[in-house]
């Protein structure tokens, strides 16, 4: 194992700008109205004489005398808006036009999944990347220095998506801000990635993750970040079909010949190489001494893992179990999304802090979600343990965005609420009026899989309208659990469905939802779906998918997996 490095720079570069950031956002949070009303006119001055900002009379909303005043203009002038309402005015400025959602033309597109065929196109400004991308970078780093301060003493394994994967017709780039992010971090931090960003530019699955871990494994990594936590599990999966091909490969300085790499990426990342036989047989010594070799054996200095830990992801938790160091800390990715930077998380709970200096935050309560006459409340009115919709106004031309999901207020930072994620609004299924949850069905899962004494690697289901009927997929870890045990399973899901969903109870009372359906599937089926889905143009740091949802096109795709 290489020797640790000197956090010395790191830590004090970071700590010199990146505390200057968080005292601007503890400031910021001491009052949330006053910061909230002071972003928003800022905004409104920024756009102010673009074309959206004409049209919905930004000028006369800036008249306001009140910070009420001001949220109630806003309100009354400017309309909800999901992607489908901004499309008009972003294909102008994809087509080159300037000042349309606001002042000149975006730096970037980010590009992640949309509700049609096409994707959404979600623009960058200059401004956004620097002021608020940039500022909250800052906070994010220090964040990691103040809970673990050697962190910044070996390699960071970071996982994101392609920086540049095409032009918009005015010639203005898309691809992932994520990767984008990573590119413009401090000099001295670039230098502790695991490896080159052409890495993530390898288009062929098997070998970006293969050349992703062979880098990795051979160093001393303190820090690994990656939105998506199936990923981790994957790479820890890449780890014990090649690890043989790991250590020969570091051994002699090379990357596998037959791995379909690009020569210019090959070559690339061969100018990072260079034998190193000290640690094959460090990893060789650590399989012959534990037969399956996990994280904590090959990065016992890891000291923190950021990743995603609310919503859906949580069902992926389970398989990190043991595998880490005991002492590093998994720390919640943050609500963070293509559309904007929401917040962050800055400790060890899975609390959102919210940028009330950077964003403009409007939100739902969600017994309101259906209402025709929805109360918008402002950030400082939120109530701890209350669940929530966010909409948000940015300085990259989102006006009173709808985010689709669903939060739940939690505790202050300084005077404002933080948040974490629950799922997406679209994450309730309903046939026939049951309105059944995604976590409603994470939960019964849970529960019979504890009584039961049965334990699944995996699970989804699907709302089939045309039978009126769910279909429940089950990936059990004993790969030899009968139809017969399956068909049990799903009939007790169904009765625990039944006492904590009211509607969904009286529906199959009254036979409008039928019996659902049991459907065994084959081992690493979630790996295999998302294989393909990745093979078909899904980026890998988007990848997300709802473990309860009435989607034929993804259906069709489990029943190719079904165990036969």
């Amino acid at each position: 194992m290489e020797k640790e490095t000197c956090p010395f720079v790191p830590n004090t570069l970071l700590g010199l700008a990146g505390g200057i950031q968080y005292r601007k956002l503890k400031k910021a949070s001491q009052d949330p109205k006053k910061s909230s009303a002071e972003t928003l006119r800022s905004i409104l001055r920024y756009a102010e004489h673009s074309e959206y900002g004409k049209e919905h009379h930004f000028s006369d909303i800036l008249q306001a005398k009140t910070d009420d005043e001001l949220f109630a203009l806003y309100q009354k002038n400017v309309p909800l808006n999901d992607y489908e309402d901004l499309k008009p005015y972003i294909d102008k400025h994809r087509h080159g036009g300037e000042n349309i959602l606001f002042p000149g033309k975006p730096v970037i597109y980010a590009t992640t999944s949309g509700t049609t065929n096409e994707p959404k196109w979600i623009p960058i400004t200059p401004k956004y990347m620097e002021d608020v991308y940039g500022k909250m970078t800052k906070v994010w780093l220090y964040n990691f220095i103040m809970n673990r301060p050697k962190v910044f003493t070996g390699k960071i394994l970071s996982i994101v998506g392609k920086t540049k994967e095409g032009e918009a017709p005015d010639g203005t780039f898309f691809g992932s801000v994520s990767g984008v992010t990573q590119q413009n971090c401090p000099g001295f931090v670039k230098k502790l990635y695991t490896c080159p960003f052409s890495v993530y530019s390898i288009e062929d699955y098997t070998a970006r993750y293969y050349v992703l871990m062979r880098t990795a494994i051979e160093h001393n990594v303190t820090l690994i970040v990656t939105a998506n936590p199936s990923t981790v599990v994957e790479l820890r999966n890449n780890v014990n079909v090649f690890f043989d091909d790991y250590c020969n490969d570091i051994e002699k300085g090379t990357i596998k010949a037959d791995l379909k790499i690009p020569d210019w990426i090959r070559e690339d990342i061969q100018q990072t190489l260079k034998p190193n036989p000290e640690r094959a047989k460090e990893l060789r010594d650590l399989k012959a001494k534990y037969g399956t070799v996990l994280p904590k054996h090959y990065w016992p200095n890891l000291q923190i893992l950021n990743t995603w830990k609310c919503g859906n992801t949580k069902v992926y938790l389970d398989k990190f179990a043991g595998a880490f160091p005991d002492t590093m800390l998994h720390q919640e990715f943050g609500y963070f999304s293509s559309e904007c930077r929401f917040g962050l998380v800055l400790d060890d709970t899975n609390n959102t802090v919210l940028f009330p200096h950077l964003h403009y935050y409007e939100f739902v309560a969600e017994e309101e979600l259906e209402s025709e006459n929805k109360h918008f409340l402002q950030l400082h009115e939120l109530q701890k343990g209350k669940r929530y919709c966010p909409y948000v106004t940015t300085f990259a031309g989102l006006y009173r965005y709808n985010m689709n999901d669903l939060l739940e207020a939690s505790d202050n930072f300084g005077n404002t609420p933080t948040v974490f994620m629950i799922q997406k609004v679209n994450g309730i299924v309903t046939m026939t009026g049951e309105k059944l949850h995604e976590r409603q069905f994470i939960e019964a899962v849970r529960r019979v899989e504890k009584a039961m004494q049965t334990p699944l690697a995996f699970f989804i289901g699907f709302a089939v309208l045309e039978e009126s009927t769910y279909h429940f997929y089950l990936e059990f870890a004993d790969q030899s659990t009968p139809q017969s045990v399956a068909d049990e399973f799903v009939k007790n899901v169904d009765k625990e469905l039944t006492t904590i969903n009211v509607e969904y109870k009286a529906k199959r009372e009254s036979f409008r939802v039928k019996d659902p359906v049991a459907h065994r599937l084959v081992k690493q089926s979630f790996e295999q779906f998302k294989e393909e889905c990745i093979k078909e143009g899904k980026r890998d740091g988007q990848f997300k998918i709802l473990l309860l949802m009435q989607d034929e096109a993804r259906h069709e795709k489990f029943k190719k997996l079904i165990l036969k």
